[in-house]
């Protein structure tokens, strides 16, 4: 089964042991220093420089854009599969869920949205998938509105404390 882990920050060491992966994404502000894990190999560590925003950035905001999420569809494209991918942000409640569903759909297009975007709720209470990411995608992958409607559709989840990371197959036999 082809996993992604999805984790906050604070986790992100024990997900890449406890689930032995070895490709990760960050999504993190500039400012946010951490520590690429010791099982990730630099050349498989695909660091995206972005606030956690939905709208164009303003001051030092650096909105996601273009450039990222295409960033996201190509590094997906190159996962080994061998092991589980490891896609973290700050909290892991929002740019980290929505790089999950992008990839997901880069690597499985065949999958509706909405029932992707069910198991990514069933697997998570706490994922708010970044709408800027998601409306990127949406259009990169040529999804028509389907996945932005899908993931208004599942709603804002619930207050989270960032130490809830979860698993999402990429096809449709879920995990939470």
């Amino acid at each position: 089964m082809t996993l992604i882990v999805v984790s906050p920050l604070a986790r992100v060491g024990e997900m890449a042991v406890r689930h032995k992966a070895r490709e990760m994404i960050s999504l993190m502000a500039k400012e946010q220093a951490f520590h690429r894990p010791g099982v990730i190999r630099a050349d498989r560590h695909l660091l995206l420089t972005m606030n956690d925003i939905a709208f164009k950035g303003t001051g030092d905001l650096v909105a996601p854009d273009e450039k990222h999420v295409q960033a996201i569809i190509d590094f997906a494209a190159g996962w080994q599969q061998e092991a589980p991918l490891l896609i973290h942000c700050w909290m892991g409640v929002s740019r980290s869920p929505a790089a999950a569903l992008i990839a997901t759909l880069s690597l499985a297009p065949e999958q509706d949205e909405l029932a992707l975007a069910r198991r990514l709720r069933a697997a998570s209470p706490y994922a708010t998938p970044n709408g800027r990411i998601i409306e990127i995608g949406d259009a990169l992958l040529g999804r028509c509105g389907r996945l932005v409607d899908a993931v208004r559709a599942i709603g804002r989840g619930a207050e989270a404390d960032g130490n809830a990371p979860f698993l999402l197959s990429v096809r449709d036999n879920s995990i939470g």
